[in-house]
């Protein structure tokens, strides 16, 4: 487990060896704060149980709240032994890539990502659990500043979208019985499905 005294800020970009590094980070188990497609999100190997841990601890994660993965490809869910039926996989289609999770279990919500960056990241990576970046009871991050000043040097890298994000998290969603259940409203608004 990475425990850095002086995180790296880096500039994703601008500067692509820097995501290389970040890149490397993450598969020695670090953790870090990376701009999603919606809001910035504090990242670790999803399948990595220390980085999972440590992210629970930050972010100080009430019991029972599903945790976000961002994966790169519907083949990503099964890495957790998951295998959508047919409707399933069919609405999952019509809503992916893009900014809707979709919770499978209580403890587990998935969403693949539009962003191409993101997308090959998690390629390098392999799915990243990717929770906003904010201790529990306080609002997202939008900027890397409001995030350095919610983690400081607790987090092994930052890296910068240069702007400030929406502000809007994904749109949770469940499917049930072949039928989407909304369980949060966020910045996809689904029609239509």
């Amino acid at each position: 487990m990475l425990k850095n005294n002086n995180a790296l800020c880096f500039n994703f970009i601008m500067k692509r060896d820097k995501t290389e590094e970040a890149v490397k980070i993450l598969k020695q188990g670090g953790i870090g704060i990376i701009p999603t497609d919606t809001l910035y999100g504090l990242v670790g190997q999803a399948l990595n149980k220390q980085a999972v841990e440590r992210i629970k601890k930050l972010k100080k994660r009430r019991r029972g709240k599903p945790f976000i993965i961002l994966i790169s490809s519907l083949k990503d869910l099964k890495k957790f032994k998951l295998k959508p039926n047919k409707k399933t996989e069919e609405i999952l289609v019509k809503i992916w890539p893009g900014p809707v999770s979709v919770a499978f279990t209580s403890k587990l919500a998935f969403r693949w990502p539009k962003n191409k960056f993101l997308i090959k990241l998690i390629e390098k990576t392999g799915p990243l659990i990717a929770p906003s970046a904010n201790p529990e009871s306080l609002p997202p991050a939008n900027t890397i500043t409001e995030a350095e000043n919610y983690f400081g040097n607790q987090i092994d890298f930052y890296l910068s979208a240069k702007r400030k994000l929406t502000g809007q998290p994904s749109t949770l969603i469940k499917i049930k019985n072949n039928k989407i259940e909304i369980l949060r409203y966020g910045k996809y608004k689904l029609r239509g499905i």
